[in-house]
Parts: structure tokens; C-alpha cells; sequence
């Protein structure tokens, strides 16, 4: 038997027997899945197993390291630089409030490095937005880190940086379930962010993605799961919040009341298509108010907050506002938009 299927099966017999792998067993066997050295019935016996089981701190940390190492990197300043990539797969049609909210945060000097894909589990992804708002998605490393650089936000679209996940892909459709999978995107930011706003489907798992947000190397981060089924910072309902600051992790609940902001029926956020989504961004950033809005200003507040340029979320709040009725955020979508389209050459 190769040294490839022994580490695998031991892996599966392990995890059917109800026990966690180590991080260095969950790093082989991760190896081995970037690399195509696992076969796709193994992938797929891998994923059921630890989704039955549950996917420990260990496990998740350990995969999502090996996935970091796979990625085509954009190298800059990693200081204070934030993501808003979330897992996605709510089922809940809403536009695309962390897409927004990263250009928000953006207007307010908050260096953005934006992570994320084509819709899985919506009718939009971040991708599909922002293409459909104008915005060149298919930067290079290069180019996203020039973008970067130069105007405070880039985009890095998922499929382009992580070509070994072409191994996963059909299992993963075969599937049809959520997996460990579905977590390791908003951990393996390119530019290896150290701040981040992560919204999670699952609220039972934000301590343990909080976990492995410090295990990862953050500095600051919040995890947010709300109790009416968004992976983000909810008006229409309370939301838990796991916040990873100075080393700690901390739990607690929000309302939108907490913020000063008004509670809407989920109804009043739901989205569209990309086209749908991208008029709707648009309205926002033009002025328009109302529940779009608010659910904006709940998660770019938040952003603002973890960055470290406002002391409170509902400071946060307050700031995301003025970014909007001051223009300034409008003005850093088209910043986006016109840098990404000049960069489009750069290899």
C-alpha cells in the first residue's frame, strides 16, 4: 500500500471510530488533497466523517494552514488589514451586505484586502457583484497587491488563488452538504489579513472559528452568526458575537437596538440577482435609507470597530454613516472600479 492511501485511510478509520485527528494529521491529510494525491471517493469519506463527527479547533486550523501555503499570495503591509469574507450558505437570499461593507470601511481608511467567490448558496457572490457593479475581479497577485497599495482596497477573487482547490471541487458537488470546506475560505485570506469580519452560518460554531482565528495569527476579528439565520450582524433578530481581541476570545449578544438602529422583518433585506444586488449597493451609497441601509451601517460599523478606528460598534456605526452621507464611500466604489480596470494589464 503507498504511503498516500495509508495516511488517508488511517485518517477515515479514525474519525469513523469518533476520534479528532491531530493538527498534523489533519495537515497530511490536507497535503495530500491539494496536491491530487487523494482520490475523490477518499475526499469524500474525509468530509463525511468529520462533518458527522464535528470538525474540532485542531482540524479546521490545521487544514486551513495547509490551504494558506497552497494560495497564491498577495504580498503587502499585512498590519492592521482587513477581510470580510464570510462562509456564505444561510439560504437566505440577501444582497451583499459584506461586499458593501468592506468598500464602506474602505472610505474611512481601513486598508481592505477582500476576499471571496461566486455565488455557492446565493443568487450573488461578492464576485458577481462587484463584476456586475463594474469592478475588474480578475486581478493578479501583482495587480491586487498594486491596488492595494495604491488606493487602500483590493478584491481577490477565490477561484484565481487557489488553484489546488480544483481537487475538491466535484466532491464537494457530489456531496451536496456543507463540509469543512465551506469554513476554510474566510481563513485563508491571500494577503493574510489580520483583521477580520467573518459571518458564519452556524451559530453553535462562532467560539470555535474564533478559536481558530487566533490559532491563524489574528490580531482582531469578530465572528457573527445571527439568531435568524444571516452570517451577518442581523436587524431583524439578535446576533451572537464571538470578538477575538488582545489574545482573548469574548461571547455576547447584539440587538439592533444596541447599535441605534431599527428592527426590520427579514423580508425587508432580501436580494437578487447581481444586477439586483449592485442597484442596491448603489442606492445606499447614494443616500437612499431604510432597512438596506441599516443592515449596512450594523456590519461596516462593526468592520470599522475591529479595524481599531472606532472604540465602540455603535461608535463604528456613527462613522459608517458619515461615510456614506459624506460621499466618500461612493467615491471609493468608483476609486475601486477605475484602479481595477487601469490595473487589468498588470502581470
Amino acid at each position: 500500500m503507498s504511503r498516500e492511501v495509508s495516511v488517508i485511510s488511517t485518517a477515515i478509520s479514525k474519525l469513523i471510530a469518533g476520534a479528532d485527528l491531530t493538527r498534523e494529521e489533519a495537515q497530511d491529510v490536507m497535503s495530500e488533497i491539494m496536491e491530487g494525491r487523494a482520490t475523490s471517493a477518499q475526499i469524500g469519506s474525509i468530509l463525511t466523517a468529520m462533518r458527522i463527527k464535528g470538525e474540532t479547533i485542531d482540524e479546521i486550523t490545521g487544514f486551513a494552514q495547509v490551504m494558506r501555503l497552497k494560495s497564491n499570495r498577495v504580498l503587502t503591509e499585512q498590519r492592521k488589514l482587513l477581510d470580510t469574507c464570510g462562509t456564505g450558505g444561510s439560504g437566505i437570499h440577501k444582497f451583499n451586505i459584506s461586499t458593501i461593507s468592506a468598500i464602506i470601511a474602505s472610505a474611512n481608511e481601513v486598508r481592505v484586502a477582500k476576499h471571496g467567490n461566486r455565488s455557492a448558496s446565493s443568487k450573488a457572490g461578492s464576485a458577481d457583484v462587484l463584476e456586475a457593479l463594474g469592478v475588474n475581479i480578475n486581478l493578479t497577485s501583482d495587480a491586487a497587491a498594486k491596488c492595494l497599495d495604491d488606493i487602500g482596497i483590493c478584491f481577490m477573487f477565490a477561484q484565481l488563488y487557489h488553484p489546488s482547490m480544483k481537487y475538491a471541487a466535484e466532491p464537494r458537488r457530489e456531496l451536496g452538504v456543507r463540509t469543512i470546506f465551506n469554513m476554510l475560505g474566510p481563513l485563508t485570506n491571500p494577503a493574510g489579513a489580520d483583521r477580520q469580519l467573518l459571518g458564519i452560518y452556524d451559530r453553535s460554531k462562532t467560539e470555535t472559528i474564533g478559536a481558530v482565528l487566533e490559532q491563524l495569527g489574528l490580531k482582531r476579528a469578530m465572528v457573527v452568526s445571527s439568531y435568524d439565520g444571516l452570517d451577518e450582524i442581523s436587524i431583524s433578530a439578535p446576533t451572537t458575537i464571538t470578538e477575538l481581541r488582545q489574545g482573548q476570545l469574548r461571547t455576547y449578544d447584539i440587538t439592533p437596538e444596541d447599535l441605534g438602529l431599527s428592527s426590520y422583518a427579514l423580508d425587508h433585506v432580501l436580494g437578487g440577482d447581481a444586477e439586483m444586488n449592485a442597484m442596491i449597493i448603489r442606492n445606499i451609497l447614494q443616500g437612499d435609507r431604510g432597512a438596506y441601509r441599516d443592515i449596512v451601517l450594523a456590519n461596516a460599523g462593526a468592520c470599522i470597530y475591529v479595524s481599531g478606528r472606532a472604540d465602540t460598534i455603535q461608535e463604528g456605526v456613527k462613522i459608517a454613516s458619515d461615510m456614506i452621507d459624506s460621499g466618500k464611500a461612493l467615491t471609493k466604489l468608483d476609486q475601486l472600479i477605475k484602479t481595477t480596470g487601469e490595473y487589468a494589464y498588470v502581470s
